[in-house]
């Protein structure tokens, strides 16, 4: 069951949960980016959750109560929208959020959904909340995050950054990534991170393990290159090794701009088809200020 305005769909749509806070315009932001880069059309979903039936007459006025103040919040949600982005507003009913949110990404062939972070996270930084937690551990959609205060004027996607795996795995974001960027028009930036965490150096010196590690990223960031290089026409692309003692070390060496968004890979516990994020990922979530997308494996 569901209320909404909505035109005939076109061929690609992105879903942006919204809620009336300071992080649910966040979202629409970044679903605006996205819907600028693709070309795109946009859908503001708000999820009523579902009232069982009790007897109590009182119980289907009240959901329709919620029904109404979320077509409310939807109404404001999409003045946030510039005209030249369309922008569809529903209310459909579900369990949960997370759950209405997915079904109707699913249903209406979303290529993304959007959402926002928590009020209490640090100003341009990433903090999930219950909804995002849900998202980023379930989804079949890919699910991208914007950092707290996204709101603020944006140029437009200039820089897709990709995490690329250092080993073949089917967790790799890279064809994810190289279709956002070539459908929006921006660079593209291929990272391999190396860093000593998680790796013994009983037998060997921890020059010796970081020498290793950077030569094996290297190598794949190439054969990266090379390949996209053959699918894309004059692409610009940037390879990177970003190397530290830990994990968030190696991060800090990147540096980011208002246009830049990073693609991640699901973690190799989830599984195929789903969105997962793992411990490595979640470490990169917190020390990155740029929009954030989780893609499902494989």
């Amino acid at each position: 069951m569901s209320t909404e305005t909505s035109p005939p769909l076109p061929t690609q749509r992105i879903t942006v949960g919204y809620l009336a806070t300071t992080t649910g315009a966040d979202g629409v932001e970044l679903g605006v980016t996205l819907a600028r880069a693709t070309g795109a059309a946009l859908d503001l979903v708000c999820v009523v959750r579902e009232e069982e039936p009790d007897g109590n007459p009182g119980r289907g006025g009240y959901q329709e109560l919620l029904i109404s103040r979320a077509e409310e919040w939807l109404r404001s949600g999409a003045e946030r929208v510039p005209d030249d982005v369309e922008v569809a507003t529903h209310v459909p009913i579900a369990e949960s959020f997370a759950e209405g949110l997915i079904d109707f990404a699913t249903t209406h062939d979303a290529r993304v959904i959007v959402v926002g972070g928590t009020s209490d996270g640090l100003l341009g930084r990433h903090t999930l909340g219950s909804i995002s937690s849900e998202l980023v551990h379930c989804s079949p959609v890919p699910v991208a995050l914007a950092p707290r205060g996204y709101t603020d004027p944006r140029p437009g996607l200039t820089t897709v950054t990709v995490a690329v795996p250092t080993t073949a795995r089917s967790d790799n974001p890279l064809s994810f990534a190289l279709g956002l960027a070539g459908h929006g028009g921006a660079s593209l930036r291929l990272v391999s991170l190396v860093s000593l965490d998680d790796h013994p150096t009983d037998h060997d010196s921890a020059k010796e393990v970081r020498a290793r590690h950077v030569s094996a990223a290297r190598t794949n960031l190439e054969r990266a290159t090379d390949a996209l290089s053959a699918e894309v026409e004059s692409p610009e692309i940037e390879s990177v090794v970003a190397d530290g003692d830990t994990l968030e070390e190696a991060m800090a060496s990147l540096r980011w701009g208002p246009g830049d968004l990073l693609a991640l890979g699901s973690g190799r516990l989830g599984a195929e088809r789903r969105v997962f994020l793992g411990s490595t990922a979640a470490r990169i979530l917190k020390v990155t200020t740029a929009p954030i997308v989780v893609v499902p494996k494989s």
